[in-house]
């Protein structure tokens, strides 16, 4: 059985409720829109580094980082002396009077963009970035009709919904006025794949259709994830942004980078998600990883399509807490001195090559896919048919958790092993998730 690498540390005493009464107290007075992980749903109480102990003391791999959100690691020592020292301070004031946070973090947040993408503005989540963006784009080129993609995630707001191609995540009210979903560019199960060179172009000439036949031949917008996440990890073939931003722009529309789980050099060979691509938007949108764990998102532009929110008043009361900002400014820091964007490459490199090997093993495994620490399997009952191994996910992902590795699933199907970690994994930690899912895999 495949053991957790060695950790020096003891996590603290735990003496509050037990899991059956905290689920218990849920089922009676928190939503029950929210759902848990797992048939019997696990307490995680304390997090160090890349990895998570439950109530009893047990230690588990982190594999999600908390639906790819906390990016260099658990209560990361300097990220939480910048966020207690700034909470001992002052906590609150917004942005309508001078505080230097939300300036030295804007400073050195564009620097990290590439182009004129220089002018930041701090919101609290990935919904609310990409419902200002969208305000923005609108507001800029005076036009409505806005294109995303199948299989696409960008929130669970209203307007993010509208962006959003998932059934599930969409309810059954009025929505999505204006949007329309050009086909998803996916190698694996469209209809050009991976030996096709002009797939990237052939998948974007749908972006030119929807708008001909789909909108009144003007768009306000085009919006895509990098990678898409909760859709399984889907990578686009090459050139397709590149395609998809011309047709975009030849219509009157800005191109919008959703880089909230492929951003801060979770890729490994660049920093956002969209360079993979070879293309600068004209509007960023981040979240998760940007806040290792604190309620931050921004949306990055130029000075040109930001003077837009100048002619109304626009404000968010939390957008720019000092706090926000100085657990944002720490994050940055540390990706720099530790070096984290290498180390996504390079133990990405490591699974990716664990994940072809487990695919020689082991026919459930349809298809690996990713870039650096963004990876998804496929699992599949049949290489040829390709028909969607839900149940076996299931028990794959039930079995990765029994024997110390959390991981998450997606796609629409729920047959993708989403693997999504820390940014500050080891080779150890790696080589341990590889046994976990090989042992798991013969399980079913």
């Amino acid at each position: 059985m495949a053991t957790l690498p060695p950790f020096d540390y003891t996590p603290l005493p735990y003496d509050g409720p037990s899991p059956e009464e905290v689920l218990d107290l849920r089922k009676q007075y928190v939503s029950p829109g929210i759902f848990h992980y797992y048939k019997k749903p696990i307490m995680i109480v304390e997090g160090k580094g890349q990895y998570l102990f439950d109530e009893t003391g047990r230690r588990y791999l982190d594999g999600f980082g908390g639906i790819v959100t906390v990016s260099v690691g658990h209560c990361h020592p300097e990220v939480v002396a910048a966020a207690n020292l700034q909470n001992e301070t002052i906590s609150h004031t917004t942005t309508i009077y001078l505080h230097p946070n939300i300036a030295l973090y804007a400073k050195e947040l564009a620097a990290k963009m590439p182009g004129d993408l220089k002018v930041c503005y701090f919101v609290n989540s990935g919904s609310e970035a990409n419902d200002l963006a969208m305000l923005m784009a609108r507001a800029y080129t005076g036009n409505y009709d806005a294109i995303a993609l199948r299989n696409a995630y960008h929130g669970g707001s209203p307007s993010a919904m509208a962006l959003t191609s998932h059934h599930t995540w969409k309810f059954n009210v009025p929505h999505s006025f204006g949007v329309q979903h050009a086909r998803m560019p996916d190698i694996y199960r469209g209809p050009f794949g991976s030996d096709d060179p002009d797939a990237g172009k052939k998948y974007a000439a749908d972006v030119e259709d929807l708008v001909r036949f789909g909108t009144s031949g003007r768009i306000a917008a085009f919006i895509a994830e990098s990678i898409q996440g909760v859709g399984g990890t889907v990578v686009f073939p090459e050139g397709y942004l590149k395609h998809a931003y011309e047709h975009a722009r030849a219509a009157g529309g800005l191109c919008i980078a959703d880089e909230v789980q492929a951003g801060f050099g979770r890729t490994g060979t660049h920093f956002w998600g969209f360079e993979t691509q070879g293309v600068i938007p004209d509007i960023v949108t981040m979240a998760k990883g940007i806040g290792n764990g604190c309620p931050l998102a921004a949306v990055v532009t130029t000075p040109e399509i930001a003077k837009t929110l100048a002619t109304r008043i626009h404000f968010n009361t939390f957008g720019g807490n000092p706090v926000s900002m100085a657990q944002g400014r720490a994050v940055l820091r540390v990706i720099e001195k530790e070096g984290l964007q290498v180390n996504s490459l390079k133990i990405g490199a490591r699974l990716t090559a664990g994940f072809h090997r487990l695919a020689e093993k082991h026919s459930l495994i349809g298809q690996v896919r990713g870039l650096g620490l963004m990876l998804g399997v496929e699992l599949v009952k049949d290489r040829e048919t390709k028909e969607p191994a839900r149940d076996e996910c299931a028990a794959v992902f039930e079995r990765c958790k029994e024997l110390g590795l959390l991981i998450g699933k997606g796609g629409l199907l729920g047959n993708v092993l989403r693997i999504k970690p820390p940014m500050c994994i080891t080779e150890a930690d790696a080589d341990f998730m590889l046994e976990v899912i090989d042992e798991s895999l013969a399980s079913v």
